[in-house]
């Protein structure tokens, strides 16, 4: 880019740092846990996609205020992350962040802590929770296994949601699945009693997989009488990209499931 010439607002940021020098100084790791746990098959492939001035812009500015880089060495206080007690809802997989600002806005009442590993993703939700100040929202990077394993406290979640997962389409990769019951196990560990657990996929097999093993789950059990999917609840935006999907015929299938609530168990909120 030529000196002295501003770039344009979705322009790419170019490539011009030395080698070893952080690419977004301030910003999210590019590999925050690195070597302190052990190899395992992971559901997720980090994408590190060009990224806009805008968002580059955010990651800097904002990324030491909203932003929580998942290493796994600390357990992390979710009242001092957010600066308050309101109810904690986990998303895992956010996209480009705009149907998480979307329920943040519509919700302040709830505080969003959205993960993903697509750093342009990344910086764009921050920008859009900037421009709406949008004080419910951070924005984790990194595995979300180890986030729920070794950086949050037992109870501690009032939601999980699971948007559009990676469906790992070829049968050799159904292993890299996020929705099995060695993930759901580890995640009713963080889930209170009656949290609500809400997936939404666009790929029927997946979809399929999903209802079989929530419903096998001991911990878990659905919430439409019956059982079976769930209509889209209303909090849940319809995003552009779905809404295409559905133009061409798509169908998207969602799963609503709550935390099993045992005896001696509080209700979430009570």
């Amino acid at each position: 880019m030529p000196r002295g010439r501003a770039a344009a607002p979705g322009a790419s940021v170019p490539r011009d740092r030395a080698k070893g020098e952080p690419r977004f100084p301030g910003g999210p790791k590019a590999d925050p846990a690195g070597s302190h746990f052990e190899r395992r098959i992971r559901s997720f492939q980090p994408r590190r996609s060009r990224v806009t001035t805008g968002q580059a812009d955010a990651l800097r500015r904002l990324w030491p205020l909203w932003g929580l880089d998942i290493d796994g060495r600390r357990v992390v206080d979710l009242a001092e992350l957010f600066g308050g007690t309101k109810p904690v809802v986990l998303e895992i997989g956010f996209g480009m962040g705009e149907a998480t600002a979307q329920m943040a806005a519509a919700d302040p009442d709830t505080n969003i802590l959205a993960v993903d590993v697509h750093t342009p993703g990344q910086g764009n939700l921050l920008s859009l929770a900037e421009r709406g100040a949008l004080s419910n929202v951070r924005v984790g990077n990194g595995d979300a296994i180890i986030l729920l394993r070794e950086m949050l406290a037992p109870d501690c979640l009032d939601g999980l949601r699971v948007y559009f997962p990676d469906p790992w389409p070829k049968k050799r990769h159904h292993k890299r699945r996020l929705i099995q019951p060695e993930f759901l196990t580890l995640a009713a560990t963080r889930l209170k009693p009656g949290a609500l657990v809400h997936c939404a996929t666009d790929w029927e097999p997946y979809a399929e997989q999903m209802l079989e093993v929530l419903t096998a789950h001991p911990e878990f059990e659905n919430t439409r009488p019956g059982g079976g999917y769930a209509a889209r609840p209303p909090f849940r935006p319809l995003t552009r990209f779905e809404g295409q999907g559905l133009d061409k015929g798509h169908v998207v299938n969602d799963l609503l499931f709550r935390r099993v609530r045992h005896r001696d168990q509080p209700t979430v909120g009570g």
